[in-house]
């Protein structure tokens, strides 16, 4: 049986895979009404189990989480114990303005798409992602 901890954990990490999620649940009736549209399992949930999810006092069945994974685009295993001893996230943490994310093989190809583009075009893809990180400052 899951402990407080690990229940309080689990329920940081689903709201945290929510708000990054591009249909954002506002609040557990929305999450629950979604997650039943998903899920394909024989029980819906009601709006107070999906309430117990995300304030900590329950954790969902392995085929409910399995469902809010394959919704938010998570691994199964971060979603319900976290990420695993001394390995790489599944999903990363935000990272603070002034730390940068790890080179990875992603980040150069992005990077190389950007550099090809006309100036124009490279103008608006900064402007974009200044919008989206919200750094006023650029402008």
């Amino acid at each position: 049986m899951p402990t407080p901890e690990e229940k309080a954990a689990f329920s940081e990490r689903l709201r945290f895979a929510m708000k990054r999620a591009p249909e954002k649940p506002q609040g557990a009736t929305d999450l629950a009404l979604h997650f039943n549209l998903r899920h394909h399992g024989e029980h819906p949930v009601s709006p107070q189990t999906a309430h117990k999810w995300m304030s900590g006092r329950t954790i969902p069945t392995d085929d409910k989480l399995r469902t809010l994974a394959e919704w938010f685009k998570v691994d199964v295993h971060w979603l319900h114990y976290g990420p695993p001893p001394g390995g790489t996230p599944a999903v990363p943490r935000p990272l603070r303005r002034d730390e940068k994310y790890p080179l990875s093989q992603e980040s150069i190809e992005l990077a190389s798409k950007i550099e090809a583009l006309s100036p124009h075009h490279r103008y608006l893809v900064q402007e974009l992602i200044a919008e989206f990180y919200g750094d006023s400052e650029h402008r």
